[in-house]
């Protein structure tokens, strides 16, 4: 595939991860966040794309799904991830949001995240869900990831992550379930932290 000159993204968002909450990494009323509870995160991202484009390709209606981990003591904290792409997406339309959500496309995946990213173990076409109601906010991807809402953390000043971006605020929630299953990502957290809102990303000219 030729690689891509434009494209755009947007729609909502939800993630969870293995710290208490309020995530420490989280920007709490413009105070910027720090190292994760435990020394090392384990997370599940998901993003649906309510309307997005990579030059031709009209990529509205598919999501992405990413779990991966890092040590913040290891030099630079590189993640180390799984990437699922909507098995709804045929090849060109896959191949597009792998480039795109591994920051091989640049622009803002890459600018908020992608450029973290040390290790892909795999990529792999899977059947997500993702629920964003208010209360029934949920994941699930090929039966490899499941992430399923609780309750929502109560804050008097805004909340922002910079993977969405510090200019989209959300709402910091706690995960009833976060589970990944798919060597070498193993973990399962009841109780930890999650963050849902939207997000806007392009890339290109």
């Amino acid at each position: 595939m030729a690689p891509i000159r434009s494209w755009a993204l947007s729609g909502p968002y939800f993630e969870a991860c293995s710290c208490e909450a309020v995530c420490p990494c989280r920007s709490i009323g413009g105070r910027s966040g720090g190292r994760s509870t435990y020394g090392t995160c384990e997370f599940a991202l998901g993003w649906t794309i309510a309307t997005g484009h990579a030059d031709d390709l009209d990529l509205s209606g598919l999501s992405v799904v990413m779990a991966g981990w890092y040590d913040d003591d290891e030099s630079g904290s590189p993640w180390r991830v799984m990437l699922y792409v909507d098995d709804q997406a045929d090849a060109r339309r896959h191949a597009a949001l792998e480039d795109i959500f591994l920051g091989r496309a640049g622009g803002t995946t890459l600018a908020n995240f992608a450029r973290a990213i040390g290790e892909v173990y795999a990529v792999r076409p899977a059947r997500i869900a993702i629920e964003h109601s208010a209360d029934r906010r949920r994941i699930s991807a090929g039966g490899w990831v499941e992430v399923s809402e609780r309750e929502p953390v109560p804050s008097v000043e805004p909340i922002t992550c910079g993977i969405p971006g510090h200019d989209h605020p959300g709402e910091e929630i706690i995960a009833d379930r976060l589970t990944v299953d798919d060597d070498p990502l193993r973990f399962e957290f009841r109780g930890r932290c999650g963050f849902a809102t939207t997000y806007a990303y392009q890339g290109g000219n």
